[in-house]
Parts: structure tokens; C-alpha cells; sequence
């Protein structure tokens, strides 16, 4: 146990305790977390600045509303359904196709009009949202991911995490979803979590249920050297989102879609420090980077380069934390 604990303090890991400490309680403002707890208004900013995110397509506040999704909905094959403050991927329903009167989610499995109408209510009812308050139902275009992840991921979409430190991109991984989680992206659920090259986009290490891989658990296909399409605007992108919400420690998550190109699906507040492990790297040492380059560019571009300086001067490889 002692000599973990020294391998992770020696490979500059950042805990529970000092990302709250040392990064949230700082550079966080309380005042600020409704522009990225609340996901409806999160993509009203996201929209004024020119950034993409995924079509809304319809806002139900009440119960008695429920019955509108279907109007919503109409002539359309496939969508989403969410809570406007969820978190870690609760009450996400995937609707992937329509057969007559029945709504077919990802699995095959078929729902009637009242089992959605259902869902929608449980929504509102706070039932998968932040503290169990009374919630929104947002209803939006589903994705469909670029080709370059078909072989590695299991369902579901795979999105990209770039944790985001006063403006500056830090660390970023991708993940995959597979059978164990449900066709969702959360690593607690048991997602894949692959570190990426913050310099070429590419994928290096790769980890599931805390446990290092080197193959998708589901498919036997390769994690590492997988190579992210349009990485550099991906980056720019991150770096922009900063402005829509200025958190000082910010998770910015994004999917390729292979229609409209790079969206933005969420921000997060707390993002958790399992990319450390993805990377096998610690977070300290390009935070400690980031705060000595202050004051920092306002420029996004700029600001991307401040993290290429610090990863073009690394020649430590990633280990096996």
C-alpha cells in the first residue's frame, strides 16, 4: 500500500482531496456551475458563441407536457432523451429507430409511446438529476459517431474528455463504451478510458475497470495508436469552452459525429481523475506548468500552445500507475 501511494506521489498524481483543495474550491466560483450543471443552458452559450452542439429539438418542464415528446419527435427516426442537470450518463434513453408505433433503443429493445412518456415523467421528477431535484427533459439529435471508432467501441458513443485547466487543455483520453457498460461512456460503469497524445492525437494506454488493457474488451481491437481526426481543432475547440464557462478546472467532453464534425456534449465542474490513470501520467506536473505561465494567453490558440510546450519538453514515457 505505502509503496503505491509513493509511486503515484512520485508520478505526480493528483487526489481526491487536493483536486478539491488545490484546483475546485480556487478556480471554480459556486456562481458559475449553473452554465454547466444545467446541459439546456449550457448549449444556449455554446450556440451564442458558434460552437456546435447536438440539435435541441424540444424542452419538456412539466408533467402534464410528457405527451408532447411524440410532436416533437415527429418524421424523425431517432433522438435523445436527457435530464437537463444529470450526471455520469443517468437517465440518457437512446432512441435509434421507429417501427410502427414503438420507439427502438440501441439494444433492440422496443418501447411503446407510454414506457418514453414514462421515462420523460421520471425525468422530471428528478429522479436521475443532481440531488434528486425536480428536472428538465431535453430531447436532441442522436449522434452517430465518426467510422474511426466502429471497431472499438461497443454501442453506444464514444466521447472525448479534455480536462481543461484555466483555459489551457491539460490531459485528455477517450472513452469507449462496451458491453459491461451498457453502451455507455462512463468509466465508473465500465467504459474504456485511452490516453491520448496530446501532441498527435493519438491513443496510447488504456484502462478498464481499473485495470490496464491493450485490446477493446468486447472486440480484441488494439487502444493504442489510435488517431483522433482533426485532433488540433479538437484541442482549439476545448481551450473555447473556457469562455463559455470560466471554471478554472473544467472537463470539456466532445464526440466526432460523421455528419456534422466535432460537437460539444457537456462541460463538467468536477471532472474525476481517472484520465491520471488512462494517461499513466499524473496531472501534477502540467498544472504546476500552467500556473507558472501565468498570466496566461487570452487568445485559444495561444493558450493551446502553452500545453505544447510543456509536453514537447517531456521525455518521460507514461507508466503503469
Amino acid at each position: 500500500m505505502l509503496s503505491r501511494i509513493r509511486k503515484l506521489k512520485a508520478a505526480g498524481v493528483v487526489g481526491i482531496n487536493n483536486r478539491n483543495r488545490g484546483y475546485i474550491m480556487p478556480h471554480n466560483p459556486r456562481a458559475l456551475y449553473a452554465r454547466v450543471d444545467d446541459k439546456v443552458e449550457t448549449k444556449r452559450l455554446a450556440i451564442a458563441a458558434g460552437i456546435a452542439v447536438p440539435e435541441l429539438y424540444g424542452l419538456i418542464h412539466a408533467v402534464r407536457e410528457a405527451k408532447d415528446f411524440e410532436r416533437m419527435v415527429e418524421g424523425r427516426k431517432d433522438f435523445v432523451i436527457k435530464p437537463a442537470h444529470g450526471s455520469g450518463g443517468k437517465g440518457i434513453l437512446v432512441i435509434t429507430d421507429r417501427r410502427r408505433d414503438m420507439y427502438i433503443k440501441g439494444d433492440g429493445h422496443a418501447l411503446t409511446a407510454a414506457e418514453v412518456q414514462h421515462h420523460i415523467e421520471n425525468v422530471l421528477g428528478g429522479v436521475y438529476s443532481l440531488g434528486g431535484q425536480p428536472d428538465q427533459a431535453i430531447i436532441e439529435y442522436r449522434v452517430k459517431f465518426d467510422r474511426v471508432f466502429e471497431a472499438v467501441s461497443y454501442r453506444g458513443v464514444p466521447d472525448i474528455r479534455v480536462l481543461v485547466y484555466r483555459g489551457v487543455p491539460a490531459m485528455a483520453m477517450l472513452r469507449l463504451p462496451t458491453r459491461s457498460s451498457d453502451g455507455r461512456a462512463n468509466l465508473h460503469q465500465g467504459a474504456v478510458g485511452a490516453g491520448i497524445d496530446m501532441l498527435t492525437g493519438a491513443t496510447t494506454l488504456a484502462v478498464c475497470k481499473n485495470r490496464r488493457i491493450v485490446e477493446h474488451p468486447d472486440f480484441g481491437t488494439p487502444l493504442g495508436g489510435l488517431e483522433i481526426p482533426g485532433w488540433p481543432a479538437l484541442l482549439l475547440l476545448a481551450a473555447r469552452c473556457h469562455e463559455l464557462a470560466p471554471l478554472g478546472y473544467l472537463g470539456v467532453d466532445m464526440v466526432l459525429d460523421a455528419e456534422l464534425g466535432p460537437l460539444i456534449l457537456e462541460l463538467n465542474a468536477r471532472p474525476g481523475l481517472g484520465i491520471q490513470i488512462a494517461n499513466g501520467r499524473g496531472l501534477r506536473g502540467v498544472l504546476n506548468h500552467i500556473d507558472a505561465a501565468a498570466p496566461l494567453p487570452t487568445d485559444a490558440a495561444a493558450r493551446v500552445a502553452v500545453m505544447r510546450a510543456y509536453y514537447e519538453g517531456l521525455s518521460d514515457p507514461p507508466v503503469d500507475l
